[in-house]
């Protein structure tokens, strides 16, 4: 009988990072929690702490992203604006 296998998400990782991160229980007592393994707890407390540098370098990746769509959209705001200009007049 296969397990199958569980996708968590980054909000889950993140508080279960911080939780061992912080020191209060043990590595039993969170596995037992958050029904995890050990080895899944440590793996995401290593990458919270070898990557906890970029939330504060200013480079947000949402950001990025986010400055792409907004050029969509004021692209299709001033298409829309000369359609109902142009439909106006006549």
């Amino acid at each position: 009988m296969t397990r199958k296998r569980r996708n968590h998400s980054p909000e889950f990782k993140a508080k279960v990072a911080l939780a061992a991160a912080k020191g209060d229980k043990t590595l039993s007592e969170l596995a037992q929690q958050f029904n995890l393994h050990t080895n899944q707890i440590t793996t995401w407390k290593q990458e919270l702490l070898n990557n906890a540098s970029s939330i504060f370098d200013g480079k947000s990746s949402v950001a990025k992203d986010d400055s792409a769509e907004v050029d969509k959209l004021h692209a299709k705001i001033g298409q829309l604006t000369m359609e109902n200009d142009f439909l106006a007049k006549v």
